[in-house]
């Protein structure tokens, strides 16, 4: 682990934060500490954002295919470091160890296409008059905070960070207070391709994150995370006049539609609910069930469910690791105590296992109706709330029925139905028939409480830049 005097990272050199409280991130599936870090407090984020600002200017003045060139070896350097990546994706969060791989392998992928599209980022000209030019050109906005979560803290950082480095922008990147050791690690493989004080680094809890939301040196916060961490910011940055680009949490629907196969429509529901023990922003939070194949599609979730091998992420048979801690397995917990309390029917899983981590096992529950926790609010745990509907006109009602718009996932064997959907659903992003997938460098904007602005694709560049509208006219 790294020692006590390098944990901010500002003009490519790392020292020691001023804060004089440390924390401690435990191994969720032993309970074991995987290592200290430094709570952080303002002072670290200020000498980074002061960093940050000071090398910015000549930073937007470097070529962007210089820009671009440095954020391939910045991919290179992490992919000769990938097994170190995942290995403490797993320790510090839980994830099964192939997962984790395949999220570092993501983040590289993602740093890549970036630095194909920041030299293609293309303003236009505009038709004035014949002896003056007249153009609309995008410009870095300036400093960028990246606040990022600990679900997926490898790839969504190299996003994040590789979008706003090759538009021209500096970057103070504050990792979860979960993954630190990751984050950390991330920045140093990072900022070693960089010109001093183009990436600085600040770790620790909550409070340096929102010291550097609310810094008045900081132009954008790029910030992907939970709902109320994200309406702190917004209404932070209200007062400090700085953009924000915000992906917050989802309570996305899955709708089942009768006519599908039952077998391959459970196995969907299975991966889009258990994934990363549902600790996926996208993942399927509340099912909706045609009756008619509803007694058979529930057995066979089940049976999908009970197929699962839970256990230590490190352990390659393992298909469910634990949650990321036990305050968040508490959080699953009472949605589902609350659930069967409520009237909901248990069909597997469902308990708290004896023994040391922070594990649930995949949970399965029936006739879940809209005024449970477990069909209103973001679970993010391995469970399946299913509700049977009459018809795909009820299951599309309900599934409109959410504060949140993030994503949905409809599965029908109707082209009539599956148009209706993407065009009714209020969400950024709607899947037809796969609860993941995709083509490379799709976008899509959250809604509602979840957030706005494109946090992926080529659009995201745009969100990382101000556009500014030049005149050019001759003198008379």
């Amino acid at each position: 682990m790294r020692d006590r005097d390098r944990w901010v990272l500002t003009d490519g050199e790392w020292t020691a934060s001023a804060s004089e409280r440390d924390r401690t991130v435990a191994d969720p599936a032993t309970g074991e500490p995987v290592g200290d870090f430094p709570a952080g407090c303002v002072e670290d984020v200020e000498r980074a954002v002061d960093s940050a600002r000071r090398a910015q200017p000549a930073w937007a003045r470097t070529a962007p295919a210089e820009r671009a060139a440095r954020l391939h070896r910045m991919a290179d350097r992490i992919e000769a470091h990938a097994d170190e990546l995942a290995e403490l994706v797993t320790r510090e969060m839980g994830k099964p160890i192939g997962d984790s791989r395949g999220g570092v392998a993501a983040g590289i992928g993602t740093l890549r296409q970036y630095a194909e599209l920041g030299p293609l980022h293309r303003g236009r000209s505009l038709q004035g008059g014949w002896n003056a030019t007249d153009l609309m050109v995008h410009e870095p906005r300036g400093v960028v905070a990246v606040i990022t979560p600990w679900n997926d803290p490898v790839a969504i950082a190299c996003g994040l960070v590789g979008a706003a480095v090759v538009t021209g922008n500096t970057v103070v990147h504050k990792p979860s207070e979960r993954t630190p050791h990751t984050g950390a690690l991330l920045a140093e493989l990072m900022a070693a391709e960089l010109p001093p004080g183009v990436l600085t680094m600040v770790p620790g809890d909550r409070h340096p994150g929102e010291a550097l939301a609310a810094h008045p040196g900081v132009d954008l916060v790029a910030h992907v995370g939970s709902t109320a961490a994200g309406r702190a910011i917004a209404a932070v940055a209200a007062r400090t006049g700085a953009g924000t680009l915000l992906e917050n949490g989802g309570k996305d629907p899955l709708i089942v539609d009768a006519g599908v196969d039952v077998k391959w429509a459970a196995g969907q529901a299975a991966t889009g609910c258990f994934a990363n023990a549902g600790q996926i922003c996208t993942s399927a939070e509340r099912v909706y069930v045609h009756r008619d194949i509803a007694e058979q599609f529930l057995a066979a979730l089940v049976q999908r469910a009970e197929e699962l091998r839970m256990g230590p992420g490190m352990d390659e048979e393992t298909t469910l690791g634990p949650l990321v801690d036990r305050a968040q397995r508490d959080v699953v917990d009472r949605h589902v105590r609350g659930a069967i309390e409520a009237g909901a029917r248990l069909l597997t899983g469902g308990y708290v296992p004896e023994g040391p981590g922070a594990f649930y096992p995949p949970t399965v529950l029936a006739d879940c109706t809209e005024n449970m926790d477990v069909m209103r609010e973001e679970t993010f745990g391995p469970v399946a709330a299913v509700r049977v509907t009459e018809s795909f006109d009820e299951a599309l009602e309900l599934a409109r029925e959410s504060r949140y718009g993030l994503a949905a996932t409809v599965l029908t064997p109707s082209m009539a139905n599956a148009q209706r959907a993407w065009r009714e659903l209020p969400v950024g992003t709607v899947k037809i028939n796969a609860v993941f997938g995709g083509a490379p460098g799709g976008a899509a904007q959250p809604l509602g409480s979840s957030g706005h602005g494109f946090g992926y694709g080529p659009e995201l560049l745009d969100e990382m830049t101000h556009t500014k509208v030049v005149h050019l006219s001759p003198l008379p």
